[in-house]
């Protein structure tokens, strides 16, 4: 069986702020096509600044990171919005245009392609993210949250990256509008080629969506791994500051007696409770 080809890799990467405080401290990762991740910590844990050392937004203190073979030192930021896109926690803080389709035509038109490719891009990004063509003529403070962020993510799909990166998506979302975009963002993994990494301090979320965590800690990673097997690894959650969904908590204080402390749904609960009682 072939292993996935690294897209990303970051190698001893440091960053310090221009007050000097240092935000990262020698960060390993390596990040592959296909994948689907969170970065979890409490605020100031660097998971914020990594994701923007990614896209290039912030260049390493020292160290490297490489997305697509290119070094993001030495690389352009329009080259880098080209392969890894960036969706702030706040929509509002990244929509400027005055309707919606010139806000998914900004990046398009920035990077000099021709019109007709724009409007081909645009009407292509629309689609992928469910916004109608009706809208297109709206300003985007005129929608609704779920459909600012949509329009936001749609601007940064009209740039064809690779890896899409999301912060905080499910802040300020009722529990219906939180599922719904990340079921969009597991549509755009699974259906659509992208990576997708989303920066979050919703546990439950982690535990629904994830397919890798990095959970992150006074600049550091400190556990890498399936949510299963970090949300087990108790003392470095404690360590990290990081309360993992109540179900795991529950499953944690029965461990002694057989059941598993990286359970991560009330299904698995039950099926554990169902053997034990056997």
């Amino acid at each position: 069986m072939n292993e996935k080809k690294p897209f990303v890799e970051v190698r001893d990467l440091t960053y310090s702020y221009e007050d000097g405080t240092q935000a990262l401290k020698g960060i390993n990762l390596t990040i592959s096509e296909g994948e689907f991740i969170a970065f979890i910590g409490q605020n100031g844990s660097g998971k914020t600044t990594l994701s923007k050392c990614l896209n290039g937004l912030f260049k390493p203190t020292t160290g490297s990171v490489l997305v697509d073979g290119l070094d993001s030192k030495t690389t352009s930021i329009v080259q880098m919005v080209k392969r890894v896109g960036y969706v702030f926690q706040n929509p509002d803080h990244q929509l400027f245009n005055n309707n919606c389709m010139d806000e998914i035509a900004y990046g398009p038109r920035n990077i000099g392609l021709s019109e007709e490719e724009v409007q081909e891009r645009v009407i292509e990004a629309a689609e992928v993210v469910g916004l109608n063509s009706i809208y297109f003529h709206e300003h985007p403070f005129f929608l609704n949250k779920g459909m600012r962020q949509r329009v936001a993510i749609a601007s940064i799909l009209a740039l064809k990256p690779k890896l899409i990166i999301v912060d905080e998506p499910t802040t300020g979302q009722d529990v219906r509008q939180s599922l719904e975009i990340m079921d969009f963002l597991t549509d755009l993994n699974r259906n659509h080629g992208h990576i997708v990494i989303f920066v979050t301090h919703d546990m439950p979320i982690v535990s629904r969506y994830a397919r890798r965590v990095v959970m992150m800690g006074g600049g550091q990673i400190i556990v890498d791994g399936h949510p299963a097997d970090v949300y087990a690894q108790t003392e470095n959650l404690a360590k990290a500051f990081v309360e993992p969904p109540q179900i795991t908590q529950l499953a944690q204080l029965l461990k002694n007696r057989g059941f598993n402390p990286g359970t991560l749904s009330v299904t698995e609960m039950v099926d554990q409770y169902q053997k034990y009682c056997v």
